[in-house]
């Protein structure tokens, strides 16, 4: 008897697109493109949905004039990976990025808020920040009640990892001046 093993179907972003384009998948799909691999993302709940809010409201007030602000918007890490972080702060650029999507170079921090995705976040799209040397994430753990804070990306890993808890502050590594309370966005 023969065995046949069903092999996966990888997508680069142009292929990935024209799915879009052709109307297989919508602009507004729950899904995104990781390491070739469409991933159907977590419905957002009333406690991640207010924590995205928070912190584009914070960083609104604190950096108006300094960053833009992604709020789950699409990223481009390389040819085959498209995610889409709940918040991003990027260099301003005249145009808004109406050209294409931010790439690493454009990222001062990204920021995944996480309670059902967790496991995804720091398993799957993590290593995809590092592995394209995002210089600074934090994962926020809402089941948890924690920030974590990860610097110094090497292969597909990040060598340093901050554990916050709500009676802590943080400072964003480009804006050292800023100082935040975790209070403030969980």
């Amino acid at each position: 008897m023969i065995t046949i093993t069903p092999s996966k179907r990888k997508f680069d972003l142009e292929e990935y697109h024209s799915l879009i384009n052709v109307g297989i998948f919508h602009e507004d799909s729950n899904i995104e493109l990781i390491n070739g691999e469409l991933f159907e993302m977590s419905p957002v709940g009333f406690r991640h949905a207010s924590c995205v809010k928070k912190l584009n409201y914070l960083f609104a007030q604190k950096l108006p004039k300094e960053v833009i602000i992604g709020v789950q918007d699409p990223i481009k890490l390389n040819d085959k990976s498209e995610p889409q972080p709940d918040v991003i702060l990027l260099k301003p650029r005249d145009d808004f990025y109406v050209t294409q999507h931010p790439t690493p170079e454009d990222i001062y921090l990204l920021i995944e808020v996480a309670d059902s995705s967790i496991d995804y976040d720091r398993n799957i799209k993590l290593p995809a920040y590092a592995e394209n040397k995002i210089m600074e994430v934090w994962l926020i753990d809402l089941n948890n009640s924690l920030l974590e804070k990860y610097t110094s990306p090497k292969y597909n890993y990040y060598q340093k990892m901050e554990k916050l808890s709500v009676e802590d502050t943080i400072f964003v590594d480009n804006f050292p001046s800023l100082k935040i309370a975790i209070n403030e966005v969980l």
